[in-house]
């Protein structure tokens, strides 16, 4: 199934979360979440460790399901859609795991071919050679295709899973804590290319992350989940100012992780 083209409005948020309820046996992670991400913008989604961040990034591209509460992409109700429904949803969406999620067994190239494979089966292996050349260059790793991940540091594999994130082409990605165990100075190159991305791509972030410094440094926004729904939605300035207690507690936690440059 392939989602018809939408006619949103021009103030319509490319994507919507409302009113999303999830729980995992006893444990509540949303309770009426809503939260919009307007098209164009990088939206940072903080909050503290076990929060359910990355669960609503899961939740966006079918790999877990609210138990309640609707995700709206693009003028389109993801309610009820299988895995089937999902296919082009996921062509449009790409995400860039915390762990890369890269396959050891299979050199870079081939890692970064695999959702062209999976997505556009009729493209021809010149053209699948072409783009993995094209966004390793994106990312500045040109040349390395026939390495294998385990041969690669933590930085330059984060690099290579947003390579492979970005080879469809897709509108939105989806940051899941990119920066999480690296070191400054591979933390400020993710940080520039999260940046990068938007400028040459033109696409949609949401970025995930417990780094402040990284949120400050890349977002139009920022959203603050805690009490298992999001508390303020603001811009740097309006986050760095806020009085709300969540959001202070939040900060004045994490003051020393934040660089003066």
């Amino acid at each position: 199934m392939t989602a018809p083209a939408a006619t949103p409005a021009p103030d319509e948020p490319l994507i919507r979360f409302e009113g999303l309820h999830k729980t995992f046996g006893p444990k509540v992670v949303f309770d009426d979440l809503t939260l919009d991400v307007r098209r164009g913008e990088t939206l940072a989604v903080i909050g503290g460790s076990g929060a359910g961040k990355s669960v609503l990034l899961k939740c966006l591209i079918g790999l877990m399901d609210p138990d309640s509460g609707r995700i709206v992409f693009d003028g389109h109700d993801l309610s009820g859609y299988g895995e089937k429904e999902f296919l082009p949803i996921r062509r449009r969406v790409a995400m860039v795991f915390q762990a890369s999620a890269l396959f050891d067994s299979i050199s870079v190239g081939e890692n970064i071919e695999y959702p062209l494979r999976e997505h556009f089966p009729e493209m021809a292996e010149e053209e699948r050679l072409r783009r993995v050349s094209r966004v390793l260059a994106l990312v500045n790793l040109p040349g390395i295709e026939a390495m294998r991940p385990s041969d690669l540091s933590g930085g330059m594999r984060r690099r290579v899973g947003l390579a492979r994130a970005i080879a469809t082409e897709p509108e939105v990605i989806l940051w899941d804590e990119p920066t999480t165990g690296l070191d400054p100075i591979s933390t400020r190159t993710i940080d520039e290319l999260i940046k990068s991305m938007r400028a040459k791509l033109h696409c949609t972030s949401i970025v995930v992350t417990h780094d402040m410094q990284s949120a400050f440094s890349v977002s139009d926004r920022i959203a603050m989940l805690a009490n298992r729904k999001i508390v303020q939605v603001g811009t740097v300035p309006e986050m760095r100012a806020s009085t709300l207690k969540e959001v202070r507690a939040f900060l004045d936690a994490r003051k020393g992780e934040v660089r003066v440059d």
